[in-house]
């Protein structure tokens, strides 16, 4: 019976997908329709697509693991993720990319980058950097979802990883932004339900919020000794400053994730779905409760998951997984919720899988379509960009699921944050240059996109220890895990040391260089200081 209900409910809920691709399909007409969904999105969906863009099964089976290992320290990550990733980022970029991006007819990000610094250069690379590094966040979203059909469903972890590839290409390949914008607002709102049900029953089933708080404080003496030797102090407390746990948390998970979503290309595309500034205003409050809601269940659960797993099984939630922390949330799920809720979250899962990944594949075949392929074929037609961006998203796939079907275990929220911050250091400066200071100039957001993506590449590889030992390149080029041993070097995060550096460069070499043409600034700024809202 159980089986039957699991399959109507599925059957349900692709025929809601292929519906609403198909809606999507036939009203994307042009372009402009398949890039940004013809700039006129409804402030509902727009937020709500934001939303389940930015919060996936990284957040929820990645970040979830994650704070069933560090503790409720990472709900400073949600608070983050509301006043930058949403606040800041609506209010006071997202108002200026979209009156710039509309002004200069950009239809991609590095195509924004590219006209407002008029250079096909920085098009093109912008587009090849996105390109090649997308395909490892595509992968660990697909992960997260599949780990969780995995241990819930018993479904091979490779098949998995199949299925939900081949539904969420259909819709993205045919109805583009907006196929993945509706089918957003659609798997957001099965989102928020689920979510919103899973900490109140986890605290239910835990005895209410203070004695289930309380039953985490009072762990401590269970905290991992060696989180406890590099600086952990436990569950609902925050790590000693300065110490290898403490760089690690708010280097790489705070700030990695909290700042770095600010130059997220599939976020920013975003802001130029929208016809006004109403629709980002009425957007703002919509985005805030869904980030609300959802990371900082996914925090919660994923921390008190140890006082359950301790009571039923004697064990902290790390150890009952085998030390792969991607299957905390999962096992949990599965070991204590009913069954029919393991169903709904399982499809709650899917939808921030497929809401995220489509976003990235649409990011990644605009990319090849639009940025690298339309920069170096600059007479193609509109029909054949749109085509070549088929390909491309065709092409991402493929990547995120060869990467997908490689990557060791406990990898999803790490990957999440080195996406974050490598796209952080290559464009966040130069982003933020492109929409306030009208002195930047080409060579300087050229400089600056270089710096912050050789910086970065360099630290990950030669200095950071998580991902210098992973990869092995310092060991074999230079016998050491790690170029620079002494802490708190092997701690301090990519973003921390690249955007600065990014930022020195984007600055200095713009002041030393050729002023940008007037007729180009005359045309990015033509809109900015425009009076009302609806500029």
């Amino acid at each position: 019976m159980d089986v039957m209900i699991l399959a109507i409910v599925f059957i349900v809920y692709i025929f809601a997908l292929v519906f609403v691709g198909y809606y999507a399909y036939q009203k994307t007409n042009s372009s402009e329709d398949f890039m940004i969904a013809g700039k006129d999105t409804h402030p509902f969906i727009m937020a709500m697509s934001y939303g389940a863009t930015f919060i996936s099964t990284a957040a929820i089976v990645g970040f979830g693991g994650v704070a069933s290992e560090y503790g409720m320290s990472v709900l400073w990550l949600a608070f983050l993720n509301i006043i930058i990733g949403v606040f800041i980022a609506f209010v006071f970029l997202g108002k200026r990319t979209r009156r710039m991006g509309h002004s200069l007819g950009s239809l991609t990000f590095p195509e924004f980058l590219g006209k407002r610094f008029d250079s096909k250069f920085i098009h093109y690379c912008s587009g090849l950097i996105i390109f090649c590094a997308m395909p490892l966040y595509a992968a660990v979203v697909l992960i997260g979802a599949a780990r969780f059909l995995e241990s819930s469903l018993l479904i091979d972890f490779g098949v998995a990883l199949l299925i939900l590839s081949i539904i969420i290409t259909f819709y993205v390949l045919f109805g583009g932004i907006r196929g993945v914008m509706y089918t957003d607002a659609l798997q957001g709102t099965i989102m928020v339900v689920a979510m919103i049900f899973l900490l109140v029953f986890v605290y239910w089933l835990l005895g209410g919020v203070n004695s289930a708080n309380t039953a985490l404080t009072n762990m401590v003496n269970l905290y991992p000794a060696e989180a406890l030797a590099t600086g952990g102090t436990g569950w609902t407390a925050f790590p000693e400053f300065g110490t290898p746990f403490w760089w690690s948390l708010v280097s790489s998970t705070l700030i990695g994730v909290g700042i770095g979503v600010l130059a997220q290309p599939s976020l920013i595309v975003r802001f130029m779905t929208v016809k006004s500034d109403k629709e980002l205003n009425r957007s703002v409050l919509i985005g805030g409760i869904f980030i609300a809601i959802m990371p900082t269940t996914a925090y919660i659960v994923g921390s008190l998951s140890n006082v359950y797993f301790y009571d039923k099984l004697g064990k902290i939630a790390v150890d009952v997984v085998g030390g792969n922390i991607d299957k905390v949330i999962p096992t949990f799920i599965t070991m204590a919720l009913p069954e029919w809720f393991v169903y709904i979250f399982l499809l709650s899962l899917i939808a921030a899988a497929m809401s995220t990944i489509s976003s990235q594949l649409h990011t990644q075949g605009t990319a090849f379509g639009v940025d690298i392929y339309g920069t170096i074929r600059e007479k193609s037609k509109q029909l054949d960009q749109v085509s070549i961006s088929r390909v491309g998203i065709l092409i991402a796939i493929l990547l995120a699921l060869i990467m997908a079907y490689s990557l060791p275990g406990s990898v999803v929220a790490l990957g999440t944050s080195l996406f974050f911050e490598i796209c952080a250091a290559a464009f966040l400066p130069v982003f933020l240059g492109a929409l306030y200071w009208k002195g930047i100039t080409r060579m300087g957001a050229i400089a600056g996109i270089l710096s912050g993506t050789v910086v970065s590449l360099f630290w990950l590889m030669f200095v950071f220890k998580k991902t210098a030992v992973g990869l092995g390149i310092c060991k074999f080029v230079f016998g050491v895990e790690t170029l620079l041993p002494a802490a708190p070097w092997p701690f301090i995060d990519v973003m921390l040391i690249a955007v600065p550096v990014s930022a020195i460069f984007t600055i200095v070499v713009s002041l030393l260089t050729k002023p940008p043409a007037q007729d180009v600034i005359d045309k990015s700024f033509e809109t900015i200081d425009t009076k009302g809202s609806d500029a």
